[in-house]
């Protein structure tokens, strides 16, 4: 056990298996179901890839000393980026949006967390309150790695952090995917240009630019309605990568992937979550809002965090990774 876990949990070990949600880690979970439905051809494949997608961040904390998913609870923040061919994949783009995921083993279960990216807190690298979205900006994953600690209190042990072009060629390397949209949409596509995207409402068939325009709008509602969004759409993502048709396209969607992916997940790791992903345990999926409200500073628009419900979520996933027990609040900043 990881000296992070140890300070986090009793002295009495638990080595049960822990189960995940298929849903949780797309794309590169369903890229690992390919493989061993396939077999070595796509294993090997998925094997190049994913290495080629590891990349290790370095970490000042405790939390740098990384679980065993194979034993122990887990926490995963999944990023996306919005930096693209346009963009020219600056290394200082924002967060477009932010999961986080918790894993308990005993309960079996996955607490989703979307964090909205106007969410006004504290960013440790730079010492003030600034947009959540902005952590990456000012120093990539280990910045919002470290911000969102801070923010919930508990540690962050893996990344996984994906750019437009992975998310719209992973829908379109599955042949679109089902999704409801809500109201008339109008949006720029990932080449940024203006209401290239219209969607009418109702439940219909998108393909990754159209499905791309729907997890980023946000003109006539806010971003806890886009967080549900995007949850919905990585869930009918899953859905149809565990379909009949879904399975012939897994050669496709490893190519997708390609450098658009990086996380300090290994290979051995995403092998050992499959593990238990296909031992056909059912989970139970639960998914969290942060809410909040409006708020301006300096004509700059925010969204502030109630502190109330802000507590109560720390506590849903402090209990949810059993790390409940411990007396020093090591996420706890004092500039925050």
């Amino acid at each position: 056990m990881s000296v992070n876990r140890q300070h986090y949990k009793s002295n009495k070990k638990r080595k049960r298996r822990k189960k995940i949600a298929l849903w949780i880690l797309t794309p590169f979970l369903v890229l690992l179901i390919g493989a061993t439905t396939y077999g070595a051809f796509l294993y090997n494949k998925a094997h190049s890839v994913m290495n080629d997608s590891y990349q290790p961040i370095e970490r000042t904390n405790a939390s740098s000393n990384k679980v065993d998913p194979k034993v122990e609870n887990t926490s995963i923040l999944i990023i996306g980026v919005d930096d693209s061919d346009t963009r020219n994949y600056n290394s200082g783009s924002r967060s477009d949006a932010l999961m986080l995921a918790t894993f308990n083993e005993k309960a079996k279960s996955v607490k989703l967390v979307s964090i909205p990216r106007d969410s006004y807190v504290y960013i440790p690298k730079v010492g003030y309150e600034d947009k959540i979205a902005h952590a990456h900006a000012f120093g990539g994953p280990a910045a919002t790695i470290e911000t969102v600690e801070k923010m919930f209190d508990i540690p962050i042990d893996y990344y996984v952090k994906m750019n437009f072009n992975a998310f719209i060629d992973v829908v379109d390397a599955l042949g679109g995917i089902d999704v409801e949209v809500p109201y008339t949409i109008n949006e720029m596509d990932s080449k940024d240009r203006k209401n290239a995207i219209h969607l009418e409402p109702g439940i219909q068939e998108l393909n990754g630019e159209e499905a791309l325009a729907l997890a980023r709008t946000r003109k006539k509602d806010n971003d806890i309605e886009r967080g549900k969004r995007q949850q919905e759409i990585i869930k009918a993502i899953v859905n149809k990568a565990v379909s009949v048709q879904g399975i012939t396209k897994y050669a496709d969607i490893i190519e997708a992937v390609g450098e658009n992916l990086a996380t300090d997940l290994t290979f051995k790791d995403m092998n050992a979550f499959i593990d238990y992903a296909l031992a056909g345990t059912s989970l139970q999926i639960d998914t969290l809002t942060l809410k909040g409200e409006d708020y301006y500073k300096s004509g700059i628009y925010y969204y502030q965090l109630d502190d109330d419900e802000l507590s109560v979520t720390k506590q849903i996933l402090k209990s949810h990774l059993g790390t409940l027990a411990t007396s020093d609040n090591q996420y706890k900043d004092s500039n925050s």
